[in-house]
């Protein structure tokens, strides 16, 4: 009974750090979130980073999700 616990307690945990990612990079994407003015995420160039890093963190989060799942 304590390992089935461990087990689901440890999927929460995965599942959750998947929705949190996936929500922070679609925010930087959608440029809600940005990089602060003072390292530039207020000129043209700072959000084409910003959307180019949620980019790189939602693929990362979902090339992971997926090989988490076919390795079970």
């Amino acid at each position: 009974m304590a390992k089935q616990t461990k087990n689901v307690l440890g999927f929460l945990a995965w599942f959750t750090g998947v929705i949190v990612s996936l929500v922070v990079g679609n925010a930087m994407i959608q440029e809600i979130l940005r990089l602060p003015g003072w390292l530039g995420g207020t000129t043209a160039a700072g959000m084409i980073i910003s959307q180019t890093i949620g980019w790189i963190v939602v693929i990362t989060t979902l090339v992971g999700a997926v090989m988490a799942i076919i390795k079970r």
